[in-house]
């Protein structure tokens, strides 16, 4: 259980480090280049990341209270599953408020994600 637990945080911290937060920072420049063309929903991106937090570390407690390694090891999947989810949504919410915008959901996704990825 806290070899579970031990690899989880590593992978939560890895997914929070190295995706959600060059994500954010990408997404608010673009906000902030495109003179509000492309919006950023910072409440809606704070909620849902303060509720991930909470979530995940729920989840970090229930494996490192278990005695069984199974249940550790699924709530420590899950909790990496759930960063992940989290990691996905300021660009599904930044998607849906361009396209309220533009018209279009995909040529907004695809010319973000051809940026971010250089």
């Amino acid at each position: 259980m806290w070899i579970a637990g031990g690899i989880g945080v590593v992978l939560v911290a890895g997914v929070l480090l190295g995706a959600f937060l060059p994500l954010v920072g990408f997404l608010g420049g673009v906000t902030a280049t495109t003179a509000g063309l492309v919006p950023f929903p910072f409440l809606r991106v704070t909620v849902v990341a303060v509720l991930g937090l909470v979530v995940v570390l729920a989840l970090f407690a229930l494996a490192l209270t278990r005695r069984h390694t199974t249940t550790a090891t699924i709530a420590v999947v899950l909790a990496v599953l759930v960063s992940i989810a989290v990691t996905i949504v300021p660009v599904v919410l930044v998607a849906v408020g361009s396209a309220d915008r533009a018209g279009d959901v995909w040529p907004i996704v695809t010319e973000l994600w051809q940026r971010f990825t250089g």
